[in-house]
């Protein structure tokens, strides 16, 4: 596959092999566990992963065991994708004194909080300087692995240990940022949003990602049971929901050019998302009906303004 061609994957083509296997600690229904394994499955055994601390690292690799089957690295919450760009970096060294014949897939996993706040520096590096990586920042929209805190991509009025709600501050005061707009202001030639309740959709966009000649992010939306207070059994449920809501719009930027992947013409009300799940179960007290207000607003703000961007308005 050349940089930017569409090959659609159907469920009978996707291999039978996980090269992230069982035996870990994630738990039940966990998100990003269903995100690390699609997502390798697209990429194949000529692979090399990366992974920032977090629940995917820690759960995977409880020494002296590991569920990874492919060449794999543990590195700093704030230093995947320098690491990913010192990896393809020695790649094409070795490629040059042809140590190396064939081009391994290199792909970083970072949480929303290696993503979004702590290794966004690193991030926005590799971008600029151009690597040839993917990374995918698996969204479970907090610090889930050290205690539930507050992250950037936390949405607002959202309870977590460190944004507890109350009589003064009811959550998350902050909206989620738009990391996707980020990486897009680098000028990579690939960048897109995905959910793990869409397998078709984000499959393909990994395979999609991997065949450019440069650096390229996927946002996957991966539900965390524990932190948003839901049963485990619920996980893509829960995805589907925050799509046909638009709280979690699909699209894709190639080249600066964006695309909407789903349509989602008929909208469900911002509530039936929120009502799901214990982390905003506050917001449905009536004193907090504002704040559900806000954000029904601001979805149909960003949805319009998403529209506008994929020549669809």
């Amino acid at each position: 596959m050349v940089g930017g061609e569409r090959v659609m994957v159907t469920l009978k083509e996707l291999p039978i092999e996980d090269y992230i296997v069982s035996g870990h600690r994630m738990c039940a229904g966990c998100g990003p566990a269903i995100a690390a394994r699609m997502a390798l499955k697209a990429a194949g055994p000529n692979t090399i992963v990366v992974n920032a601390t977090g629940c995917l690292e820690v759960a995977t690799t409880i020494y002296p065991y590991t569920s990874w089957k492919i060449p794999w690295i543990h590195v700093a919450f704030e230093n995947a994708a320098a690491v990913a760009s010192g990896i393809e970096a020695a790649i094409k060294a070795l490629t040059r004194k042809n140590l190396m014949k064939q081009q391994p897939n290199i792909i970083a996993f970072g949480g929303d909080g290696g993503t979004f706040d702590i290794g966004i520096q690193a991030l926005s590096g590799a971008l600029e300087r151009g690597h040839r990586f993917l990374y995918i920042c698996y969204d479970n929209e907090a610090y889930m692995n050290t205690g539930i805190q507050r992250s950037g991509a936390t949405p607002l009025g959202a309870a977590t240990t460190t944004s507890p709600p109350g009589k003064v501050i009811p959550g998350k005061k902050e909206w989620k940022k738009d990391l996707i707009g980020i990486a897009v202001a680098h000028g990579i030639p690939y960048a897109a949003t995905a959910c793990i309740s869409y397998w078709s959709d984000y499959i393909n966009k990994v395979k999609k990602a991997l065949s450019f000649n440069g650096p390229t992010v996927i946002h996957v939306l991966s539900p965390c049971q524990l932190g948003w207070r839901f049963n485990s059994n619920e996980t893509i449920k829960i995805g589907r929901l925050a799509v046909q809501t638009r709280i979690f719009p699909i699209y894709e930027v190639e080249y600066g050019k964006y695309r909407l992947n789903i349509n989602v013409t008929k909208p469900l009300p911002v509530i039936e998302y929120i009502k799901t799940q214990g982390r905003f179960r506050h917001l449905l007290e009536p004193q907090n009906s504002y704040i559900i207000e806000n954000i029904q607003k601001n979805v149909d703000l960003q949805w319009n303004r998403l529209l506008k961007l994929c020549s669809m308005e």
